[in-house]
């Protein structure tokens, strides 16, 4: 189960400022939140950069929420 409505809704934002960052319409990004369709890897990095957590954590694979060291170029 995906925790992107759970850490979006937690961090008082819209789907309509989530969906500006991945650069998709509100009715898609609501469509990843409620499963009807799956979220790309790219968006979902994107998402677990913004809000500093792990793929791992949004998926719903893991409860820490404290992202792994970055790589640093």
């Amino acid at each position: 189960m995906l925790r992107i409505k759970d850490i979006r809704e937690d961090k008082d934002l819209t789907q309509e400022a989530i969906a500006k960052l991945l650069n998709c319409r509100q009715q898609t990004y609501s469509r990843y939140e409620t499963g009807e369709i799956t979220i790309d890897i790219y968006r979902l990095k994107t998402l677990a950069l913004f809000y500093n957590t792990s793929i791992d954590y949004l998926m719903g694979l893991t409860n820490e929420t404290k992202p792994y060291p970055r790589i640093k170029k």
